[in-house]
């Protein structure tokens, strides 16, 4: 398996070039759009360097590509594994990882016509971390009510009520980490703040 995803990886770098390169974009103009420097992105096209999914989630965006077609994933997992879609209640689920204890990944597909119109908040143990891919998301956690679009993420503890569903015409796409002990995703590191500059001694 781990095998598989390396080739899979290291495919990418090429069909990143191609889609830059047909878009008629410059490394700059992407690394604009994605957040992603100028240097990464060179070494994620010339295969110097893998992906990691903080990475991959804004190039298939800036490309306008789906995630699966990015990294040329099979439409249902390792077939060993049996990674199979459920659909329940108008919610299409595909199990993204298949392993013992640790951070479970899906990809869940809400369609318009949902007959979840009104929320039904739940608790349970975890903590999960949401982005939207495509369409926009409804999120009730605790007394908030929110709309994630494309791009936008959140994170919660799992023993706040919440709910998700669709919110708008269109179905939404997006993706679920999802750790029943509590694990939460570390998205990046964020810098250290600078000391302000030092002010001149008042005369």
């Amino acid at each position: 398996m781990d095998s598989d995803l390396h080739q899979a990886l290291d495919a990418v770098g090429p069909r990143l070039r191609v889609l830059r390169r047909q878009r008629e974009t410059t490394l700059a103009d992407l690394s604009a759009a994605t957040g992603i420097s100028v240097s990464t992105l060179s070494r994620l096209e010339s295969g110097a360097r893998r992906p990691t999914l903080e990475q991959l989630l804004p190039l298939a965006r800036a490309h306008g590509v789906t995630l699966d077609d990015l990294v040329d994933a099979p439409p249902t997992g390792d077939p060993r594994i049996h990674l199979r879609p459920v659909t329940h209640h108008g919610m299409t689920m595909v199990p993204l990882t298949r392993r013992a204890g640790g951070i479970q990944a899906y990809k869940l597909v809400i369609s318009a016509g949902d007959p979840r119109k009104e929320p039904d908040p739940q608790t349970h143990e975890g903590y999960e971390w949401l982005y939207v891919l495509n369409g926009r998301l409804r999120l009730v956690l605790g007394e908030q009510d929110l709309v994630l679009s494309p791009g936008e993420a959140a994170e919660f503890d799992t023993r706040v009520p919440h709910w998700f569903g669709v919110a708008g015409a269109e179905p939404v796409e997006f993706l679920s980490l999802f750790g029943r002990q509590g694990e939460r995703a570390h998205l990046r590191a964020r810098p250290k703040p600078r000391n302000p500059p030092e002010r001149p001694a008042e005369r």
